[in-house]
């Protein structure tokens, strides 16, 4: 229902472009917050919606109910 391969791909890609730069890491903390900065600009980017996405959210939401709250009235 989602395709997500090359969005996946281009996401993974973009950290890379960050993370290369640097090989190692001073904690595990570091790196968590560089790819949580990362990812925030990265989806600031992000104009496209997602194709049948109130479809995808609602079957979400009825297998994972327990991990995902969300307003269905989106």
């Amino acid at each position: 229902m989602i395709y997500t391969t090359n969005i996946v791909e281009a996401y993974h890609r973009q950290l890379r472009k960050i993370t290369k730069t640097k090989t190692a890491y001073p904690t595990d903390d570091a790196l968590r917050k560089i790819i949580y900065l990362a990812t925030m600009d990265i989806t600031k980017k992000w104009t496209i919606p997602v194709r049948d996405w109130a479809q995808c959210i609602s079957q979400f939401a009825i297998l994972f109910h327990d991990r995902l709250s969300i307003d269905i009235a989106m």
